[in-house]
């Protein structure tokens, strides 16, 4: 198993992963529509759409949690529960 240390970039790899391939297939579907070579032109575009967002994750990830962490409550207040 992985160490837990490594979490964040075990997380991020799979979010690209998805988020990438979902996305790319979107957008090719949007562009060429739903034509015989989609699943190729998709399958050649993957590759690149998940070399930006892998480091992307990584870049903007600790950024998102700050700001998630301000925004959500840390402890319901007594007169609330």
């Amino acid at each position: 198993m992985i160490h837990p240390r490594f979490a964040p970039i075990v997380f991020s790899l799979f979010m690209a992963f998805f988020m990438s391939g979902i996305m790319s297939l979107v957008v090719t579907t949007i562009n060429i529509g739903f034509v015989d070579e989609l699943a190729v032109r998709w399958l050649n575009s993957w590759p690149m759409t998940f070399a930006i967002a892998w480091p992307t994750i990584m870049l903007v990830a600790p950024m998102v949690k700050r700001i998630v962490g301000r925004l959500i409550m840390q402890e319901i207040p007594v007169e609330e529960r």
